[in-house]
């Protein structure tokens, strides 16, 4: 399996890109995930997967717990390539024409988030599923 995360924004400011690479690092431990930063609305638009299971990060989406997103995780894994991508819109969240060619809608919570923090939040989560799928205990320090 492989994971996308496609992300409108960069992560800037004090922090942030530090605690970004530090859950990378981590689920790349078990598998390759790379994240696609695009400018905007026009840019995600353009380079929307097609032959992937995409899954589109609203707050109106699917809620799950930790549990099973990492079931949804290992099926969506089984699926096609077995490459998933997972979408972070800007600050009007994902555009309704991307949102209707996604696989899955995705909750990380009904509140709305900067994207930012919806990145590290998925990051985590990701994380935290490959954990519970392997087995192994959580671990909260590098």
């Amino acid at each position: 399996m492989q994971i996308v995360v496609y992300a409108v924004g960069r992560m800037r400011g004090p922090g942030w890109p530090e605690l970004n690479d530090a859950y990378l690092d981590r689920i790349r431990h078990y598998i390759r995930c790379d994240i696609v930063e695009c400018r905007g609305d026009t840019e995600l638009k353009r380079r929307w997967p097609t032959c992937d299971v995409t899954v589109a990060l609203e707050a109106e989406g699917q809620r799950v717990d930790s549990v099973q997103f990492s079931k949804l995780l290992e099926r969506w894994g089984t699926l096609g390539k077995g490459r998933v991508v997972l979408v972070i819109g800007g600050t009007d969240g994902i555009p309704p024409a991307c949102s209707k060619r996604a696989d899955y809608r995705l909750s990380l919570s009904t509140m709305t988030l900067p994207h930012r923090l919806a990145r590290i939040v998925l990051l985590e989560q990701l994380y935290r599923a490959l954990t519970i799928l392997k087995g192994e205990p959580y671990a909260r320090e590098s």
